[in-house]
């Protein structure tokens, strides 16, 4: 006597497998999964620079933060009436897109080079994703702001204390960016 499946229990048994495939990949989710590792990313990423950049201000007994510009971690533009940066370099040495000597740091500079959006790494990343530097030169202060993708993030941005709800703003002053200056920073 023959044992084994009939075609008819293997079509079932296939059947059922694929239900919980689909099933599986809608409940997981992985371009959503990749897009919160790519802000959680981006939340360290402007963490690690207001630290940088604090350790440099208390430092540096006479600290240059930059002028009153936009620096762009990607692009270079015209922004709300202020000139943008002119390189995307991510040096340290003060020629980077922000335009801080943190080897100026008595210890030597804290990071090995200022981050870039982690999208921008992908062929044909969102333009949209980049990170911004501005500065206050009135009061010595600056804000870093970043897009942020993931629909789980959502809150984290309307809730920084930043002055526009669909950003996400760190640094010794938020507000720097005004809501005029918002379509600068489209939100993806």
């Amino acid at each position: 006597m023959k044992k084994g499946f009939t075609l008819l229990e293997l079509l079932i048994v296939i059947g059922i497998l694929a239900i919980l495939s689909t099933t599986m990949v809608l409940v997981i989710n992985p371009a959503e999964m990749l897009k919160k590792a790519r802000d959680s990313q981006r939340i360290a990423d402007l963490s690690t620079l207001k630290t940088a950049i604090i350790l440099y201000v208390t430092d540096v007994s006479n600290p240059n933060i930059g002028s009153d510009t936009y620096s762009f971690s990607m692009v270079s533009t015209q922004c709300a009436g202020r000139t943008a940066s002119s390189t995307t370099s991510q040096a340290v040495d003060g020629s980077g897109w922000i335009p801080i000597k943190f080897t100026d740091i008595s210890g030597g500079s804290p990071i090995s080079n200022l981050p870039k959006d982690p999208n921008q790494s992908a062929v044909g990343g969102d333009p949209s994703l980049y990170y911004v530097y501005l500065t206050n030169t009135a009061d010595n202060t600056f804000e870093l702001v970043a897009n942020l993708e993931s629909t789980s993030y959502s809150g984290t941005e309307s809730e920084d204390g930043g002055s526009i709800n669909t950003l996400y703003e760190v640094g010794t002053k938020l507000g720097i960016v005004t809501t005029t200056s918002a379509n600068c920073f489209p939100h993806p």
